[in-house]
């Protein structure tokens, strides 16, 4: 889809250029062309993040030339501008790159960073604050860590606390992070002491702090006697425990290994086909044979495994698409994500106006955010509904269509009644303060 785009931007560039000497009306035109009809797909933010991903794992590859993958990166930015739901990228590229840079190989230093000068320029620093925010918890915070914590292991006399096991955590902040539910898995008694020494340490260097362990997004490298020969396999943390569970067990149940990892239902399904039911990839095998892991199903180590490689990357069997009900719940936290950003439009505008008409307020609201997205009338009248609930507006009494901004008059009151409770000739300075602009 993005291809074909860029595609058709470069033939009628090149037919503006050459055949109306790069005439204005005629590149406005085109500009109004591609706005209108690629706002028609709903998914268009999606499918241009996802041709970034695949543009910068190749250029990590080396699939592509330094000059090459900034030539591409120029012309996304031509199409990003056109996007009316530019925050509905940013949901979707903070996925892709959360993905690139956790797993550590498919990551050009070069290329992401210039992506993220570019959408800097085009839309501000506030768009790319949570995106700088993760790319400097990999690359500089989490390095920073394992060296000071690498160094304290080293410091230490007697037995390494880590059994010889070489542990590597990256520490991310939560509000920069695509959201993420909590992963309950337990782990192998070999990493329960490697996290709880990594835990130990953390806190005693960072009081008042709280660390989950996120599971479903780690990897390991562990090394498999199958057969007569030695693999390395690179496999996910849910996969690691699976695997580990064979050291003592020749045959395991899908009921057993389930009870002991405690892994959620639908990712231990996906990890069990990813090690048992992939051509090529299937380390374990599975009874009764098919490309489905059901309930009943036993798993044993398939010691007919061969590969010419020594090192051996098992990936996870994707989820499913989205469905219908899954579409509108991404929707609707993508709607709850703009409530505030209206909010924060709407008292900055009042706050400089004092009083306005509807309309007014809906156009200037409009065009404040159609930088980030195209808010809906409907949507900029509920928060201006709730913005009455809350005295920071009132209509005003002979016309209904007009309000005034209140905020300023409900801080002087409160600072002429507020009173400390220990001394009543001192007063205590309290403001109530309007939405976070």
């Amino acid at each position: 889809f993005v291809t074909r785009l860029l595609q058709m931007k470069d033939k009628y560039d090149t037919i503006i250029r050459e055949s109306f000497g790069n005439d204005k009306l005629f590149q406005n035109a085109l500009s109004s062309s591609f706005e209108n009809f690629m706002n028609l797909n709903v998914r268009s933010p999606e499918y241009l993040s996802l041709f970034v991903d695949d543009r910068m794992r190749r250029a990590a590859r080396g699939s592509d030339s330094d000059v090459e993958t900034e030539a591409v990166l120029d012309k996304v930015i031509v199409l990003f501008r056109y996007l009316q739901e530019k925050d509905v990228f940013e949901k979707y590229y903070k996925s892709h790159l959360a993905k690139r840079l956790l797993g550590g190989r498919d990551v050009s230093d070069d290329a992401e960073r210039s992506f993220i000068q570019k959408l800097k320029a085009e839309c501000g620093y506030q768009f790319t604050s949570k995106i700088e925010g993760m790319y400097n918890d990999i690359m500089r915070t989490s390095r920073d860590t394992m060296s000071s914590f690498k160094s304290m292991l080293q410091s230490q006399a007697g037995p390494d606390p880590l059994g010889g096991i070489d542990l590597n955590v990256q520490v991310l902040t939560t509000g920069s992070w695509p959201t993420q539910q909590g992963s309950k898995c337990t782990m192998p008694k070999e990493l329960e002491q490697c996290c709880e020494t990594f835990r130990s340490f953390y806190l005693s260097n960072f009081t008042g702090r709280r660390l989950n362990w996120q599971f479903n997004m780690g990897q390991a490298d562990i090394r498999a006697q199958l057969g007569k020969r030695t693999h390395e396999l690179v496999v996910s943390t849910y996969q690691m425990c699976i695997l580990l569970l064979f050291n003592d067990a020749a045959c395991l149940s899908y009921e057993e290994i389930a009870q002991v990892t405690e892994i959620p239902t639908a990712d231990l399904k996906r990890n069990l086909q990813s090690l048992a039911c992939v051509k090529g990839k299937n380390v374990l095998r599975k009874d009764p044979q098919g490309k489905e892991v059901n309930a009943g199903d036993s798993f044993a180590v398939n010691d007919a495994f061969s590969s010419k490689l020594y090192k051996v990357k098992i990936g996870v069997v994707a989820a499913q698409k989205e469905t219908e009900p899954e579409k509108q719940e991404t929707r609707q936290r993508i709607e709850e994500d703009r409530k505030p950003q209206i909010e924060a439009a709407i008292v900055r505008i009042m706050k400089a106006r004092r009083v306005l008409d509807h309309n007014t307020i809906v156009q200037e609201v409009t065009k404040q955010l159609q930088a980030r997205f195209m808010p809906s009338t409907v949507l900029i009248k509920k928060r201006i509904e709730s913005l009455i609930e809350r005295e920071f507006l009132e209509r005003d009494r002979d016309d209904r269509k007009l309000y005034k901004y209140l905020a300023w008059a409900h801080v002087k009151a409160t600072r002429r009644t507020a009173r400390t409770p220990l001394s009543a000739s001192a007063p205590q300075r309290r403001r109530t303060r309007p939405p976070r602009v």
